[in-house]
């Protein structure tokens, strides 16, 4: 059985979207998988982080490191491939404060891995052609939600600044009228001052007895978040891809998302849900505000997030497309 070591950043703890797609590709691929998180300062790190990091790439295992480790170090990368060793750099986000490095690491590397077409277009506008596989990330099956009465909206996503949880407390401190609550679902430690920003903005319109800021979840209790959702709100200003969509889809929970980010490709064309532009940032109050008073809105979206249960692919596909590439013709 092929042999793959799995490099993950030891300086992201909190539950993100990449951390997730790391675990469920390592835990579907057709190989020995050996996860190893390497601590330093990424990612860039400190010249002892990158021999730390160049230490794990040698003894002729193939190795998929995530760029936020590889794409600072692309002398390390480039050292190990010439020394034989296959370095795939999966790539959840673009570093946008380090473009020569990332460009020097990804160039270097055997290939690398995109959860979508959106981030493999944003990586090749920012580099040119690179030898990309897009590997869309998988789902598992979940029971349909049962909803709640008031209606529940749920932002499931650490509490930081790309995310943009400040924007959806101002949309919602317009709906004071309308019955609704709303839980932040997501780690208030990895930026404790946007934490805390979203706190006082909660404080400060009124709002706490409406809208919940949980801190992150797992296991029976974020699933007890999802089953009593009736929407789901992702408005990052960027994404790669937004696993939280197709987490919300496959509960049959609609979704709102924002245009230009790779949550749209999530999204698809499921109609269970609306991607936004948010240059416009009343387009968000408008749209809850028109799904809370239109019930025929209400079940339109419903049952398209229902149908769309049925045509999300599993880990397994992810994992297949990532094998398959690791074992394609040499570059």
């Amino acid at each position: 059985m092929v042999a793959i070591r799995l490099l993950v950043p030891g300086n992201v703890r909190h539950g993100s979207g990449g951390n997730h797609y790391n675990a469920k590709l390592a835990e579907h691929l057709d190989a020995e998988v050996e996860t190893i998180a390497v601590d330093g300062g990424w990612p860039v790190g400190s010249s002892a982080d990158r021999r730390r990091f160049s230490d794990m790439l040698d003894g002729g295992t193939t190795v998929i490191a995530d760029g936020l480790v590889a794409s600072g170090a692309p002398e390390e990368v480039a050292a190990a491939v010439s020394a034989g060793t296959e370095v795939w750099i999966v790539s959840h986000m673009a570093l946008a404060e380090h473009r020569d490095l990332e460009a020097r690491a990804l160039a270097a590397a055997s290939g690398v891995i995109c959860p979508s077409k959106h981030a493999a277009a944003e990586l090749e506008a920012r580099h040119g052609p690179l030898n990309i596989v897009v590997a869309r990330p998988g789902v598992d099956p979940a029971p349909a939600a049962g909803g709640s009465e008031p209606p529940h909206i749920v932002a499931v996503a650490a509490l930081l600044p790309n995310k943009e949880q400040t924007l959806l407390v101002e949309a919602l401190s317009t709906l004071k009228d309308l019955p609704w609550t709303a839980a932040l679902i997501g780690s208030d430690r990895a930026a404790p001052a946007y934490a805390a920003q979203v706190r006082a903005a909660v404080e400060h319109q009124g709002l706490r007895n409406r809208i919940s800021i949980t801190g992150e979840l797992t296991g029976e209790a974020l699933e007890r978040s999802w089953q009593a959702a009736n929407l789901s709100v992702l408005i990052s200003g960027s994404e790669a891809f937004g696993l939280v969509v197709t987490e919300s889809l496959a509960r049959g929970v609609p979704v709102l998302v924002r245009q230009g980010t790779g949550a749209v490709e999530a999204l698809g064309d499921t109609k269970a849900g609306a991607a936004l532009d948010l240059t416009d940032t009343s387009k968000l109050a408008q749209t809850i505000r028109t799904w809370l008073t239109d019930p025929a809105l209400q079940r339109t979206w419903r049952e398209a997030a229902l149908n769309a249960r049925n045509t999300l692919p599993g880990w397994d596909t992810t994992a297949r497309t990532v094998m398959k590439a690791l074992h394609g013709p040499p570059r």
